[in-house]
């Protein structure tokens, strides 16, 4: 099994970017995403920055570098800066957009097929197959059971299974907007938002009106407000036919998180309960921890 991290969902400056892959560099990851994939005005690195990290990471590290794309595009500069994004000809591109699978299937590039693109099933992976996609990184709510079918289905249908990776540590993302719910909370209009989200690195909790907590507003993004957390599911994980384990950034305790997961992979038994949700990987709702609808 291999680990991969995946991009930062949050608005962090360029400094604490730095200091975050400097870390990260040193530590046993497979795979490395890089690049922005929330909000086009957050700036706090260009898209040659990101490359030239890219290069540096390469540099330094034996994990492989992805440039992760926007996944709501809503302007002709957008588009036009994903068709950068996926003509930079030195990294591979984790589409999260169907605009981003069109750029590349016409330059013939693979790519990897991000969990915004909302993909169910065996024919709707069969067809992105055909545009160039080697990995497949299941919605966020796919249950194990669901990718299990998925991945049957493309055998039956005769198609090369592509590699397979799990969501498995994070905030899971679950919806985009056209609205920065971040903005709105400080009564700040979206096209003068002051980049406020760069005050929330782990992004804003919203809890319910009873106080329970609900979501995280990440700018247009919204979040799960607990974080996700399959390390104790590692094994169901293997059976399904997970290729790699996603984990998502956060703004503290990653190397922790990372090396867990590697004394799991290397043969240290799974713990059998963890902090988080993990409701979605047993076919119920995403919020819920196993033990709560008896399924441990």
């Amino acid at each position: 099994m291999k680990l991969s991290l995946g991009p930062v969902l949050f608005y962090w400056d360029k400094e604490q970017l730095g200091r975050f892959y400097a870390e990260m560099s040193a530590l046993p990851l497979d795979v490395i995403y890089l690049g922005e994939t929330v909000c086009s005005k957050r700036r706090a690195l260009s898209l040659d920055q990101w490359l030239g990290l890219g290069r540096e990471l390469q540099g330094c590290t034996s994990a492989q570098i992805v440039l992760s794309s926007l996944t709501l595009i809503e302007a002709a500069s957008e588009l036009s800066s994903l068709r950068r994004l996926c003509d930079n000809g030195e990294l591979l591109v984790e589409a999260n957009d169907m605009g981003a699978v069109q750029f590349l299937a016409e330059r013939k590039l693979p790519f990897v097929a991000g969990p915004a693109l909302n993909l169910y099933n065996g024919h709707a992976l069969a067809q992105l197959q055909a545009c160039g996609m080697i990995r497949w990184v299941p919605p966020v709510e796919c249950s194990a059971a669901l990718i299990r079918a998925v991945l049957e289905q493309m055998r039956e249908l005769g198609q090369a299974l592509p590699e397979v990776e799990v969501f498995a540590y994070g905030h899971l993302p679950l919806a985009y907007s056209a609205r920065c719910f971040t903005a709105r909370a400080q009564n700040r209009p979206k096209d003068d938002c002051q980049f406020c989200c760069i005050q929330y690195p782990d992004g804003l909790a919203l809890s319910s009106q009873e106080g329970q907590a609900l979501f995280t507003l990440n700018g247009i993004q919204t979040l799960s407000a607990e974080v996700t957390n399959l390390l104790a599911d590692y094994a169901g994980l293997v059976a399904c036919g997970a290729d790699l384990l996603r984990l998502s950034p956060r703004a503290q305790g990653m190397g922790e998180v990372i090396e867990a997961y590697q004394r799991v992979r290397q043969g240290a038994t799974p713990p059998v309960f963890v902090e988080g949700c993990n409701g979605y990987w047993h076919g119920q709702a995403g919020m819920l921890r196993v033990e709560e609808v008896g399924l441990c």
